[in-house]
């Protein structure tokens, strides 16, 4: 990790140190919402993308500068695990991500190959390239999916809206949904630690789906595989674990690990953070759409969340999830700018 960016606010604020203001970056800051992207991708595919270290530090160094943030996240996929571990991954328009065949039964799970970590070496090439093109003191995010949001887009073959097919695995086959969940945990520990050799100062854990469980199906089958994947991570390294629509889970989400727990919009900042209790940070946790109302709404609703965090070491403002593909990139750079601003100590 290099000094300058182990010194900055972000980092700082990973270890609930104090900062001279409250740190903003946010999910997909690289993304649809920019005119440059838009181009760049009608040029090249998604895969493709991802799979190009200098393209990928292009748009990731680009989004960051663009809107001023105070950390840059690489840009990735949750599922470019998927082909390493033996299954046809495509992106379909209008459909997203589509996995061919999916793991529906023990047997499935026995046929995933064992992962071998250099499967994924374009991802830390872009991770190599981009730390050398970002500014020494910006830091750089590296990302994987936690077990169960990998192992849901696994069982159900893409996205689900009811999950019944990865909820029916755990109730049926308990012991197949934790040899599927164990071999992604073991396989995610070298992908992250490699992304950290490579110049990622911190790694967040992107658990999208897990939402949908209640706290006993999580404690049962979600909470020991996160735990063993933060638990493998290059110790130093700061850990923040994000989930959507995780009212009721959020102290499990700490047991499980984690220096940094997410919080999604559906909570409130100061509730929630006085349920987990100060020994850890927080991020969040702004409703993405709020970025199309007015300026003056955006700043009124970035003081309310800063006021909700009460100027407390450990705050990392975003979004409660990632930026919309329409959100006007004029109101992302005015919340930015609010937040610095309005957080000034």
């Amino acid at each position: 990790m290099n000094s300058s960016a182990r010194d900055s606010a972000f980092m700082r604020a990973c270890r609930r140190e104090p900062t001279d203001f409250t740190p903003i970056w946010l999910m997909r800051q690289a993304g649809r919402y920019m005119r440059e992207y838009r181009e760049l991708r009608a040029r090249v595919s998604f895969l493709d993308l991802c799979k190009s270290p200098d393209l990928v530090a292009e748009v990731t160094v680009h989004a960051v500068e663009r809107i001023g943030a105070d950390a840059a996240i690489i840009f990735a996929d949750l599922l470019l695990i998927i082909e390493p571990l033996g299954r046809k991954l495509e992106y379909v328009k209008g459909d997203g991500p589509r996995i061919t065949p999916p793991v529906r039964t023990g047997a499935d799970v026995d046929s995933l190959r064992e992962m071998d970590a250099d499967s994924l070496a374009y991802v830390y090439e872009a991770v190599k390239a981009t730390r050398a093109a970002l500014p020494s003191h910006l830091p750089l995010i590296g990302f994987a999916g936690a077990p169960f949001t990998v192992g849901s887009y696994l069982v159900e073959g893409g996205p689900s809206r009811h999950l019944e097919n990865i909820k029916g695995m755990m109730y049926r086959d308990p012991g197949a949904w934790h040899a599927l969940a164990d071999r992604l945990a073991r396989a995610t520990i070298p992908y992250l630690n490699r992304q950290i050799e490579a110049g990622a100062d911190a790694v967040q854990i992107f658990d999208s789906w897990v939402g949908c469980l209640s706290p006993r199906d999580y404690r049962e089958f979600v909470l020991p595989h996160s735990k063993t994947l933060i638990d493998g991570i290059t110790p130093g390294t700061p850990v923040l674990h994000f989930g959507t629509d995780t009212t009721t889970l959020l102290p499990l989400m700490k047991e499980a690990g984690g220096d940094v727990i997410g919080l999604d919009w559906r909570v409130e900042l100061d509730e929630a953070w006085e349920h987990l209790g100060y020994d850890v940070a927080v991020q969040g946790n702004l409703d993405p759409v709020t970025l199309f109302a007015e300026p003056e709404f955006i700043r009124q609703q970035a003081r309310r969340i800063l006021d909700q965090a009460g100027g407390r070491p450990g705050h990392i403002f975003n979004l409660g999830h990632g930026i919309l593909q329409h959100t006007p990139v004029e109101n992302v750079i005015a919340l930015v700018d609010a937040v610095h601003e309005l957080s000034a100590r």
